[in-house]
């Protein structure tokens, strides 16, 4: 990781267009924001416009769900209907990599989210996102475990299925095609 996390000029321009396209599509995810503010914030931190820019290559199409008063920040979370296609099929951290004797997935969650400087959702955020409409109807995504769970062995993860919302465990070390993870991210 020895590279800038930086875009070029032509590629934040682009990305800018893609938000503020997905901004305005989906004014219910973000009653009160304002698109310039948004706009300011994300040209101030090159950065974080690339970890959005990560977070859309891999198809979680992030958008605005609210904005923290107390930092000052914007918060981003993948939106996409289904878990992220490109962040599928990966156990859930390293620790759960490393215990897999065969049959290991090419990464994990955590590690891939760290690589794009997000978080993974944590329970009650996949909560919230899923008041914003109807996600996870075919996948699942595996949600931020506390580290008591963890030290036992399991992971959490989240889907919509039947009108209900679900969050399960299951072993850390598991992965399948149709489970992703949804990030967050703070601007």
């Amino acid at each position: 990781m020895g590279y800038k996390k930086e875009l070029s000029t032509e590629q934040s321009q682009e990305l800018l267009q893609t938000l503020k396209a997905r901004f305005e599509k989906n004014m219910s995810r973000h009653k009160g924001i304002e698109w310039v503010k948004v706009r300011e914030k994300l040209e101030a931190n090159p950065e974080k416009l690339w970890s959005l820019d990560e977070m859309e290559v891999t198809g979680g199409e992030p958008d605005i769900v609210g904005f923290d008063q107390k930092s000052g920040e914007y918060i981003f979370y993948d939106c996409s209907v289904e878990s992220p296609g490109d962040r599928r099929s990966l156990c859930y951290d390293r620790a759960a990599w490393e215990s897999r004797k065969a049959n290991k997935p090419e990464n994990t969650a955590m590690d891939v989210a760290a690589e794009m400087g997000i978080e993974l959702l944590n329970e009650e955020q996949y909560q919230e996102l899923q008041q914003l409409g109807n996600f996870d109807l075919k996948t699942s995504s595996w949600l931020k475990t506390s580290s008591d769970m963890r030290k036992l062995g399991g992971a959490i993860f989240g889907d919509r299925r039947f009108g209900r919302i679900f969050i399960y465990h299951n072993g850390a070390d598991s992965y399948y095609a149709a489970r992703g993870f949804r990030g967050v991210l703070r601007v």
